[in-house]
């Protein structure tokens, strides 16, 4: 058994603190990894490597804390994110456990929001979407789920009125294969593509008359 004879917190990293076995200094680690330690307990070998697992854990749960802070992120990402940083996969499961247990993680609340930010920033269809979150790791299931009451026609048509202005200048002819090539990047499908075009070409008529 080694003796706990000095904790020190470190200066750089009020959050962590060195341990001094024995009069040596023996390892840095996270005070919440380890809140109950104090000068004069004694610990085990054993003991010792479980503070250091847990302070990996701790570790590793703070860096996912600090990746998700900027923005919602899939379970994918948050793993991936770790992977990056040398986080074994043993860890990065405990990780993500503990994320879902504190509702910091989800992916059909991922892919929700998701899906209601593109709606109302940068309109995409379905095809587009599916493939976001399939990139995202989210599973068919969820994606199939969130995307059941999509209105794709509202949204290609507000998409297009955007659009429309820098379009109105075309003949009739460039004015439907532009207004397509947008609409298929966006990921609309051919038919909604078709029918926003034919909805919007009475308007754009109508402008060319009086231009």
């Amino acid at each position: 058994m080694l003796t706990i004879t000095k904790l020190e917190y470190q200066k750089k990293n009020p959050g962590r603190i060195n341990v001094y076995l024995n009069g040596e200094f023996a390892f840095g680690i996270s005070r919440a990894a380890a809140p109950w330690l104090e000068e004069g307990n004694q610990l085990s070998k054993q003991q010792i490597n479980e503070l250091q697992s847990r302070d990996q854990l701790e570790k590793a749960y703070q860096r996912a804390i600090n990746y998700l802070s900027y923005r919602s992120r899939s379970e994918k990402e948050v793993r991936q994110n770790l992977l990056k940083h040398q986080v074994e996969e043993e860890t990065i499961d405990q990780v993500l456990e503990k994320l879902r247990q504190n509702s910091l993680v989800g992916d059909r609340e991922f892919a929700q929001e998701w899906v209601e930010n593109r709606s109302k920033f940068k309109p995409r269809g379905r095809i587009a979407l599916s493939t976001e979150l399939f990139q995202k790791g989210i599973s068919q299931g969820i994606v199939n789920e969130v995307l059941e009451d999509l209105d794709e026609q509202d949204l290609a048509l507000r998409f297009a009125q955007q659009k429309l202005p820098k379009l109105q200048h075309l003949d009739e002819s460039a004015f439907q294969k532009k207004l397509s090539g947008l609409l298929s990047r966006r990921g609309f499908s051919y038919g909604v593509s078709k029918e926003i075009i034919s909805t919007l070409m009475t308007e754009h008529r109508n402008y060319q008359q009086y231009q």
